[in-house]
């Protein structure tokens, strides 16, 4: 999420192929030149498609003749996120006509989140889709999820605000993803965080949430308890009201 102050980033680490082949597998990458540029990666879909991605990033910014397509290289962070839609959509393709199949069929799909800041400019932040096009985050959109993200979201558009603190956007996105984890089996700990501030170029905090960790651990027991107290703060409903009411109008 983009925040007046920088960018907050998390992802949990699970992966799986059915419910009994599940792993841990890191989603979040980040590159960076001190003073100069920050760029993150956040990666969902098929594991085989975002690591490929990954590395050859990787191979891409050790080699000088490919410095052209390097993450380290380019101008700008709309560069940066072209020659990350360009190469997944390269990968897909390749990958599903390999075995046979039309890239649209969704086997080899996958979606990645670029954020991250160049020296001079603004931070950015772009979702990528499997087509390799891209949007990018404004102030009607100002944070992104991928991969399961039905029960995170309520949480994130009724608590966001631009101009919150850190640590208000840490609490908020551990909330989110608490209630991600309790409904889905496929999203799982340890989380991974990252907190960008503005022209720092270099992570202002980072850190693996492991699954028991007693802060995570208390907002989640806090936020149920809160919930619980909401609701039932709530008017209560009165079984048979309606009847009354349809009968005393007739």
């Amino acid at each position: 999420m983009m925040l007046d102050r920088g960018l907050v980033l998390m992802s949990d680490t699970r992966t799986n192929s059915g419910v009994d082949n599940i792993s841990t597998f890191r989603k979040m990458y980040r590159w960076n030149i001190p003073g100069e540029r920050i760029i993150t990666l956040m990666t969902a879909g098929n594991l085989a498609t975002t690591q490929a991605v990954v590395s050859q990033l990787e191979e891409r910014n050790k080699a000088p003749a490919e410095r052209h397509n390097s993450l380290l290289e380019a101008p700008t962070m709309f560069q940066v996120a072209t020659i990350v839609g360009n190469l997944l959509q390269d990968i897909i393709t390749e990958r599903a006509a390999d075995n046979g199949q039309n890239a649209a069929s969704g086997t080899f799909s996958a979606s990645i989140i670029v954020a991250g800041q160049i020296k001079g400019m603004e931070p950015r932040l772009f979702l990528i889709y499997p087509e390799g096009n891209f949007i990018e985050a404004s102030f009607d959109t100002p944070f992104f999820q991928i991969g399961e993200t039905k029960y995170g979201r309520p949480i994130l558009i009724r608590g966001y605000d631009r101009a919150m603190t850190f640590e208000a956007a840490v609490k908020l996105l551990c909330v989110s993803f608490d209630s991600t984890v309790k409904a889905n089996l496929s999203v799982g700990m340890p989380l991974d965080l990252l907190v960008l501030e503005n022209d720092k170029f270099a992570p202002l905090h980072e850190r693996r949430i492991e699954a028991g960790d007693p802060y995570y651990q208390s907002i989640s027991d806090s936020w149920g308890e809160a919930l619980r107290h909401a609701l039932d703060g709530l008017p209560n409903y009165a079984l048979g009201e309606e009847s009354k009411l349809k009968d005393a109008a007739a």
